[in-house]
């Protein structure tokens, strides 16, 4: 080969080479370019795949892709509007759906109509947009619902859906009954209910009084969904401890509220979160397990756990009222009032709840004006709510008629009231006179049967009670309608509370009962006085001294001294067992008077008292208690000897407002150095609040 051919040679595969380099260029350009055009069937097949998977921002991320490319692809729009319908758009799924052409079928616009009323009842949770109209957004949800639920022309599944929707929205505008109803309807029908709407038919009947129908239903709302659940929502076993509470079933809340709390996180670590965020469900599990071991009379221990909660959220207004209403239960209504005003401080709007709890407080206090004014407020902002409701029914019972008997009967041997002897004693009190007043009609009769024959004492008349802050007084005049002493008996007295843990006591009478009833039977009367101060440092321990001095009319001047210390010794729930010792002392001015008065005598004995609740129920309740006491008697000129009493009593609380109550008590004490006894049968009855 010359250099001519060879020159050729070399030039061709230059040529060749560049000919296969310009085509494997093409073509990868032509696979760029492919590669760079999204397949549309692809996209939507994804998008559809992840929303039937509960991927619903990734599926509307695939629709835009689509969209972007083929703008008026109806398949993609009507996924998007169906996805931002889902996610809670559903205003601007209705804004795009408007945009349609053609517009969407009857079937699709109700749909989306059903989405658009469902988040109407989500936004609704929110505060309302007018303070003045709390249940306006509600009651608009509700409306909307309704209109689909009643529209013939709406698919059967819209339909009921829309039935499901309307449930929650009645219950969630405190529409408790309508939502009952509701309920019955749909139970009816056999419409299986989804958890969410099974705990909104639950809570309804709650606020309607009915904890067993309730508990069946927040059971199987967990069975179906046993959680975890979303950031915001009320884990369902809170309420449903609640529930149990409410039946009576106090263990079984108490347990289901303790495991929860225990299992729940302290702290949550969000990805990305440098610092640790308090868990909430934590806290509403903490919070309603303090309340419900509170409520089963274990305060203490629920005081404890809130002092330290407030102490690691010093900013949380809720945690503040709810130590208030734990002071206030503890006996320390002024150290509650100053907790509220605390809380005050932290939160942005005074809403029903704190209201409510403005009213508990000032009604301890007798504030009877701060509590209606409060109260007012509370049914502006709730009128509807179950537990503003059942506030005002409370209220309307405690300002108005007030009624109370009590019957004694006793049988025995003792001095003042011989082998048989009775007392009754009827109030009946008007309803509360600007905020300060009552009118009291009191009747009492009394008699025995002494060795030396029958004797009784019966008084009636009027009285004025009034109320000022801490303070309650009394004025009434009883004259006699007994043929034994025909004097009016006047009476006066006031009880001022000067702080939670000291208050004192006075009682002036002109022919009180106190004076024996053996006296009575002689024509002798007296002038009576009375006080006494007590220190209570909380419900667990108390210590009291009064002192008195009667003036008989035979000249016979008493007086007298009883002073006793009480400690709780154990708390459970429902369960309380107090220990204490008692003291006191008298002496008479004259002797061989005819009736009860030593010379000089003195007292001491060990108490006791075991209270327990036997049976719960909502509103009602019915207790027990039993009162056990032994000491020794002191006597001058007599020998010392043995005391002992015991009583077993129970109260029924028939429903809120009206209370029974019975007992029987043993006496047993000696007198002049023999041991006189005496058994005696109680009964009572109030009716108010």
């Amino acid at each position: 080969m010359n250099m001519a051919s060879a020159t050729r040679a070399a030039t061709l595969q230059r040529a060749t080479l560049a000919v296969m380099i310009t085509l494997t260029l093409c073509t990868a350009c032509e696979v760029a370019v492919a590669q760079s055009t999204p397949d549309h069937d692809a996209l939507l097949i994804q998008a559809r795949t992840e929303q039937s998977t509960g991927r619903r921002v990734e599926a509307l991320a695939h629709c835009q892709e689509v969209l972007a490319h083929w703008p008026n692809d109806r398949n993609a729009q009507l996924l998007a509007i169906q996805l931002l319908s889902e996610l809670g758009g559903a205003a601007r799924a209705r804004e795009l759906a408007a945009q349609l052409s053609p517009s969407l079928t009857p079937v699709e616009r109700e749909k989306l109509q059903a989405d658009f009323a469902s988040h109407e009842v989500r936004w609704a949770r929110g505060i309302p947009a007018d303070a003045t109209h709390p249940y306006a957004d509600d009651d608009k949800a509700t409306a909307d619902i309704q209109r689909i639920a009643d529209d013939p022309h709406a698919p059967a599944d819209v339909r009921t859906r829309a039935q499901l929707d309307q449930l929650v929205a009645l219950d969630q505008g405190d529409r408790a009954q309508e939502a009952i109803s509701a309920y019955a309807q749909l139970k009816q029908q056999g419409v299986q209910l989804p958890p969410y709407v099974e705990r909104a038919a639950a809570d309804a009947l709650v606020q309607q009084h009915q904890p067993r129908e309730a508990i069946a239903l927040y059971e199987d709302s967990i069975r179906q969904d046993p959680g975890p659940y979303p950031p915001g929502e009320v884990d369902p076993h809170i309420s449903l401890a609640s529930a149990y509470f409410d039946a009576g079933r106090t263990r079984e809340a108490l347990a289901t509220i303790d495991k929860l709390a225990a299992g729940e996180p302290r702290w949550l670590d969000p990805p990305g979160v440098p610092s640790a965020e308090q868990d909430p469900g934590k806290v509403d599990a903490d919070s309603t397990d303090i309340q419900l071991h509170q409520d089963a009379g274990e305060l203490q221990s629920a005081y404890q756990r809130l002092v330290a909660m407030c102490a690691e959220a010093p900013g949380n207004a809720d945690l503040r009222r709810q130590l208030a209403m734990t002071e206030l239960a503890r006996g320390w209504p002024q150290r509650a009032a100053e907790t509220l005003k605390i809380a005050d401080t932290l939160e942005d709007e005074h809403d029903a709840a704190a209201n409510l709890d403005d009213a508990d407080v000032a009604s301890a206090m007798h504030d009877y004006a701060g509590t209606q004014a409060a109260l007012n407020q509370a049914q502006q902002q709730a009128g509807r709510s179950g537990r503003v409701r059942d506030a005002l029914t409370a209220w309307d019972r405690q300002r108005g008629w007030q009624f109370d008997l009590t019957h004694d009967n006793g049988w025995g041997n003792s001095p003042d009231y011989g082998d048989r002897d009775q007392e009754t004693q009827a109030t009946l009190a008007s309803p509360l006179i600007d905020d300060h007043w009552r009118v009291v009609a009191l009747a009492r009769a009394a008699s025995a049967a002494l060795p030396e024959g029958h004797v009784e004492r019966n008084r009636a008349g009027l009285g004025i009670r009034g109320y000022l802050t801490n303070l309650d007084f009394y004025v009434q005049a009883l004259p006699a309608v007994d043929h034994y002493v025909r004097r009016t008996d006047v009476e006066a007295g006031a009880s001022w509370a000067i702080s939670d843990h000291w208050s004192v006591a006075a009682d002036w009478a002109s022919a009180g009962q106190d004076v024996p009833l053996r006296a009575q039977r002689y024509g002798i009367t007296g002038k009576t006085f009375g006080s006494s101060v007590q220190w209570r440092a909380s419900e667990l321990t108390s210590a009291r001294l009064a002192v008195y001095r009667d003036r008989f009319t035979d000249g016979n001047v008493r007086k007298g001294w009883l002073g006793d210390f009480v400690q709780r010794l154990h708390t459970g729930p429902n369960l309380t067992l107090d220990g204490g010792v008692e003291i006191g002392g008298s002496t008479n001015s004259e002797r061989n008077r005819p009736y009860f008065n030593p010379a000089w005598d003195r007292s001491y004995a060990l108490t006791s008292a075991l209270q327990n609740v036997i049976y719960q129920y909502d509103d009602r309740t019915w207790s027990e208690r039993f009162d056990v006491a032994v000491g020794r008697y002191t006597e001058r000129n007599y020998a010392t000897g043995w005391m002992a009493s015991a009583r077993y009593g129970q109260i029924f609380q028939v429903h809120a407002g009206l209370r029974l109550g019975w007992g029987v008590s043993w006496h047993w004490q000696p007198y002049d150095g023999r041991h006189e006894q005496r058994v005696v049968l109680d009964v009572s009855l109030h009716w108010g609040e």
